[in-house]
Parts: C-alpha cells; structure tokens; sequence
C-alpha cells in the first residue's frame, strides 16, 4: 500500500499473470510521467494545471475569498453557470461539503445552470429564483459554447428585469479569458468582476484555478486548504518520486486495459462523493477516449447500485474493473438502535455506528468482486478534508495525463467533441454552417 497524510491507494486484487507483468507497466508510467515534465510532445501548450497549485499566489486566494464574500453578502442564492470542466469541479467539491438539508442564516445556496438546454430544467429555476435574492457566476472561456451562453443570456435577462441593470451588475461575476472573447466583452462593458482562465489550462484540469476555486469558496469551504492538498499531491506525484501514487494507478489501469479490460467503474460508498464521480468520467473520458482508443469510463453509487448492476459487475462479462473510493471515517456517528422486539432481525448489529455498517459492505464487496476475478484498486481518504480532496482531485489529474501518454493519445485535446456541435449548428441554422 502507497500512502500519504491524506490519500492511500492499493492494488487489492489482480491476477497472478497480472501482478508479473505489472513492473514492465510501473516502468512505462514513470517514462510518461517525466515525459510531463518535458516539452517534446504533443499538448505541451495545455500543461499550465501541472504546477498550478505551487504557482497559485496569496494574492489570487485573497482576491478570490474577497468577491466570493462580497456575493455571499448580497445574496441567498447563486447560480453558476457552466458546462463540462467549468462546472464538474466545483459541483464535485461543493456537493462534497455543502450539507443538503440545510440552511442556515450565514449559507449561500449554489445551484447550477448551464449544462443542459432543457426548457423545464430552465423554468423551474426561473420559478424558484424569483423571489430569492440571487446573483450569477458565468464561467466560459469563449462566452459563445451553446449551453452555458443560452443559459446565460435568459439568466442574466432575468436578473436585470428583477433587480435593474445596476444592481444586476453587482450580482455578476464573470471567470473567462484573460484577453478575448464574447464573455470578456460583455463584462467589460457591464463591469462585471472578472476572474482569468489561462489557456494553458483546459476545463477538465481546471478546478484549481477561479474556475473551481470561485464557486467552492463561495460555498464557504477553504479554497486554501484544498489548495494545499493539491500542494502536497504536485510534490509526491512528480517524476522524481518513482513508483508514486499516481504513477501506480495509471500503471494498473493500462495494464488492465491491455488485458482486455475496457471499462473501468469508479464506485463509492458515501453519496457525498457522487459528484466527484462525474467530474472524473469527464476527466478520462475526454482525456483518454481518441483513435479508437481508451478505457471507458463509468461509476456506481454503493450499496445503491449493488441492488441494481451489482449482478452484472459480479458474474457479467469479465470486461471491466472497479476503482473503489473510501472514506475510512464520518463526520457524524449514528447508532443502530435496539428494538425489544426485533421483529426486523436486526438486534445483531444493534448500538453500533451505522458507519460500520457500510465499511463492512465496502469490504464484503471488495473481497466477492475480487473472488469474481473483477480486477480491483482501492483509494482511501482517513477522513474527508478540503486537504485530502486537494490531493485526491490533483493525483487524479496527474494520472491521468500518465495513463493518456501511455495509451499514445493527447490527453489535453478534444477533437471529438466538435463534430455534435457543427450538427447542432447547421440544423439550427447558424451563419457559416
């Protein structure tokens, strides 16, 4: 087992044919990860999160916590607006903290637009918003990608017919390019605050830029301390540690994926860590999936899931494996009561934390998963931290890009998704296509 003060990580089943060819693989992931540090190969101009967390200045936090406090101030509700990258990060961190059931006097509730076109999705935040005092964050580099610019301009009406256009302009903040673009011109000319996004810096690696660092201090979690998780990660990730957390999860999962092993599911057993699911099918999935290559992403949500695709992961076909994500400890203790009658048979397991409970589903399913021959690695936080998140989050991102060179593809472009949009475009009549 690999550990840190925040993060373990173990390969806890492979085969035995597995486990023989795993140093040749281990060698391959050290050679891709000094490859990052070089500047001779492809998507050399996208490695600006590489050294984000060490090149982040007090200044750029304070100025951050700064606006987030002002808007807090000023409003109940905020909605971010955003799509792919420039919303996953920060829903994944936010939905990982913010408790969902409640609200207090000092809270400032994040909902989230942008992501979808759906007219009732719209409406229905149009009905909620209209009696909420509520501003808006609109995170785009261009300003023009369809979702979040459509979902902007009905927002950004809204608010201006509720409150005015001055005071609309106190209650918008704008993170886009740093010198061009649609976004960046309304701004200007609005005055909106602003906050840059460097093109060295793609939206799926930027949730330690204002892109994620806004909306989560905005939620009230330290920016710095998640900062600092991810501080950590960048020095025990790089090429001069050998055989690294990083470097062993992006060995394992190519080896598997050589193996015949094409789908690799991320499951957890806390719902507070659903969204960071999302944000990490974004990040393999458009980093890796290219030339008809690439372990496809997905996730399940345990014990949710071990009721519904439970049965295939276990005796279905031997085409994937599992990356479990664990916290070791709650942050709250809930006992099982004990009932005179124990009509429900449940007296067994009763004055004990409920938490035990479920570690215990989290190992019986590891140790069935692994007698199913399901190729098994494994991701513990002691508890979870804006730190230990900082370092999860980062370790990803730098595993990623050594399981991307590995593979022989790009790991910072995007080719793929530009062929719905010239489709969208053209049907719906777009000047040019």
């Amino acid at each position: 087992m690999i550990q840190d003060n925040y993060i373990q990580f173990e390969c806890f089943y492979a085969s035995e044919q597995q486990k023989s060819q795993y140093a040749d693989f281990l060698n391959k992931s050290h050679q891709a990860n000094c490859q990052l540090e070089r500047d001779e190969h492809e998507g050399k101009d996208f490695l600006g999160w590489l050294h984000l967390p060490s090149a982040t200045s007090t200044q750029m936090l304070d100025s951050i916590e700064t606006e987030a406090n002002r808007l807090r101030h000023i409003c109940d509700v905020v909605v971010v607006i955003g799509i792919g990258g420039s919303y996953l990060g920060a829903k994944a961190v936010t939905e990982a903290f913010v408790k969902p059931l409640s609200m207090d006097d000092n809270d400032c509730r994040i909902c989230f637009a942008g992501y979808n076109m759906s007219a009732d999705y719209m409406q229905m935040m149009l009905d909620y918003l209209s009696n909420k005092r509520y501003g808006i964050v609109v995170i785009s580099k261009s300003g023009t990608t369809t979702e979040p610019a459509i979902s902007f301009r009905i927002l950004r009406k809204h608010l201006e017919q509720q409150v005015g256009i001055d005071e609309a302009r106190k209650r918008i903040v704008a993170i886009t390019d740093r010198s061009k673009g649609a976004l960046l011109t309304i701004a200007k000319k609005e005055g909106y605050p602003t906050f840059p996004i460097e093109d060295s810096i793609g939206g799926r690696y930027s949730v330690f830029s204002p892109v994620g660092l806004f909306p989560i201090a905005l939620a009230g979690i330290d920016i710095r301390a998640f900062v600092q998780g991810a501080l950590k990660a960048e020095t025990f990730t790089d090429d001069k540690h050998e055989g690294n957390i990083a470097e062993q999860y992006a060995a394992w999962r190519q080896l598997f994926y050589a193996d015949g092993r094409k789908i690799e599911i991320l499951a957890s057993y806390n719902p507070r860590l659903n969204n960071i699911a999302e944000w990490w099918k974004q990040l393999f999935g458009e980093s890796e999936g290219k030339n008809h290559k690439g372990i496809f992403p997905a996730s399940a949500n345990f014990s949710t899931d071990l009721h519904s695709v439970g049965q295939w992961i276990q005796d279905g076909e031997r085409s994937l494996f599992e990356t479990v994500l664990e916290i070791k400890q709650a942050e709250y203790k809930v006992e099982i009561p004990y009932d005179k009658e124990n009509i429900d048979n449940l007296n067994y397991i009763a004055n004990k934390n409920i938490e035990d409970v479920n570690a215990s589903a989290c190992l019986g399913t590891m140790k069935a998963h692994a007698e199913g021959d399901v190729p098994l690695l494994h991701f513990s936080m002691p508890r979870l931290t804006p730190e230990a998140l900082g370092t999860m989050l980062y370790t990803f991102e730098r595993a990623c890009a050594i399981s991307g060179y590995m593979l022989g593809v790009n790991p910072f472009d995007q080719p793929g998704v530009e062929a719905y949009k010239r489709n969208l475009f053209t049907l719906l009549g777009k000047p040019g296509y």
